[in-house]
């Protein structure tokens, strides 16, 4: 989902070995009696969406143990006579809220909204997952100062590490002695797959279609992978790699946003009136001189590592003007007055990401190891390959998954499609060939020749944006992979 929040990074060896987790309880058989009303405020109007509970076991090993609630959403089908079926959804994170993601998907300020072809096939249902907004939350009971620091922590030197250590070792200290606490080894993508799964039972349906975005698109893969003959038409957009967040997807944020810079580089040189260089060569070394700059005397909040980080995000989107103006108000001492303000995750959000991340993989216990990895990354990736290889709550983590990681495979039916752009700085490229690889000819990749996180709905490629419309309403793919040229807006 696009907002103005830093994506969450963490630094880590590798991920345990993953295995292919078996689906531990079978979902019922029988449609729930599901209470559909307004829903409850999701800090956007919902006007089109409609709103219930369902229960699902906290431990799935347990199915008759305690159980939680998940908060689901429902955007009917337009026309119900061509209704095919449902089309769940989930916007990303992990720790994304995904209730009023059907509403935000038919929004007409975005490039290409949810088309009435689609909306008329499908029931478009939200999530919130597990441990997040709406469903039963989980907490850390992170202090403001902690947020504050945003999730993308660069460290300038080895004391930096040994600093941030600090941090993170309180965080995870809360995450594991919060009220919530008991919950977090459950908090795990093959349990929230278990829970799409019994979603798909409440709802009476036999099948379900399915988008996802960014982690969402490594829970999609989880799901048909554990779940292959209840998945129908399955739509994967900017994708993680088949190991979810582990070491590849933290550290290759760096790799991402040495992909997308050059896209604003070449912006700002053709705006001089911004005043951030004249040659994408300029506008590069002004990057490094504020954020320099701004580590030495911060402005309005912005240190250097806020500032990188700001531009991370914002190089999410298609909006380079609005980078450029924020640039530019940082260079003359201003407030650059982005929506928001200073962009910091919530608590709630910031404990689910952690549960998930640090539980489902091994972390480096030193110091050390996080110092040797901030200093090949910052050569590597000079852009915010420090931050992205820096120590997190993850280190200290003492709350893992009850459950090994889901083994992605090629085997099942051949309904997966993904779309990807060539420069995404979240999940870069590289992360998405993985993914492809490991679905093998259950999946069709298209790639678009664009910049940005969010190809679908998010991305101005009309083409990129007429094969996922297309797989939905008709079912047909390309028969390989295939490459969207670039287009003039």
């Amino acid at each position: 989902m696009r907002k103005l929040a830093l994506p969450v990074a963490f630094a880590a060896v590798a991920a345990a070995t993953a295995v292919l987790v078996p689906a531990v309880s079978a979902a019922p058989a029988a449609p729930e009696e599901l209470n559909w009303g307004p829903c409850p405020d999701t800090g956007i109007p919902t006007p089109d969406l409609e709103c219930t509970t369902v229960q699902v076991p906290l431990d799935y090993a347990d199915p008759d143990g305690r159980k939680i609630d998940l908060a689901i959403s429902r955007l009917p089908s337009k026309n119900p006579d061509k209704r095919r079926g449902v089309l769940l959804t989930n916007p990303g994170g992990p720790g994304g809220a995904g209730l009023n993601y059907p509403q935000l998907l038919t929004n007409p300020a975005f490039p290409a909204p949810l088309p009435q072809g689609v909306r008329e096939q499908y029931d478009v249902i939200g999530i919130d997952p597990r441990g997040v907004g709406h469903s039963d939350p989980v907490t850390c009971d992170l202090t403001p100062e902690q947020l504050a620091i945003g999730n993308l922590p660069y460290a300038n030197g080895p004391a930096d590490v040994v600093r941030q250590a600090e941090v993170a070792k309180a965080e995870a200290r809360q995450c594991a002695d919060s009220a919530t606490g008991s919950m977090l080894p459950h908090m795990t993508t093959a349990n929230t797959a278990r829970d799409m799964d019994r979603v798909r039972a409440a709802l009476g349906e036999s099948k379900v279609s399915y988008l996802g975005a960014s982690y969402g698109t490594y829970l999609g893969a989880v799901y048909t992978t554990m779940f292959p003959q209840r998945s129908d038409r399955f739509v994967l957009d900017s994708n993680l790699g088949p190991g979810g967040y582990d070491i590849e997807a933290m550290r290759g944020f760096g790799r991402g946003m040495q992909d997308r810079f050059p896209d604003f580089a070449k912006f700002a040189a053709a705006h001089p009136e911004h005043g951030l260089g004249t040659t994408p060569a300029e506008v590069t070394a002004k990057y490094h001189e504020l954020a320099d700059r701004l580590d030495r005397n911060p402005v309005a909040g912005y240190d250097g590592s806020i500032f990188r980080g700001m531009t991370f995000t914002l190089l999410y989107n298609d909006d380079l003007g609005t980078l450029a103006q924020g640039w530019r108000a940082l260079d003359h001492g201003e407030d650059p007055k982005l929506p928001g303000g200073v962009p910091t995750a919530t608590d709630n959000v910031m404990a689910a990401r952690f549960a998930v991340v640090c539980g489902e993989s091994d972390w480096p216990r030193s110091v050390q190891s996080y110092q040797r990895d901030v200093a090949v990354d910052r050569k590597r990736y000079p852009l915010i390959g420090a931050a992205a290889a820096n120590i997190s709550a993850c280190a200290y983590w003492s709350k893992p998954a009850a459950e090994p990681q889901v083994r992605i495979t090629d085997r099942g039916p051949s309904n997966v499609l993904m779309v990807q752009n060539e420069r995404d700085p979240g999940t870069p490229l590289a992360g998405a060939r993985e993914l492809r690889s490991a679905l093998g000819d259950r999946a069709r990749m298209v790639t678009a020749d664009q910049g940005g996180h969010g190809v679908y709905v998010f991305g101005a490629n009309q083409c990129a944006n007429n094969a996922v419309n297309d797989f939905l309403v008709t079912g047909a793919r390309p028969e390989q992979d295939s490459s969207c040229a670039a287009e003039s807006r």
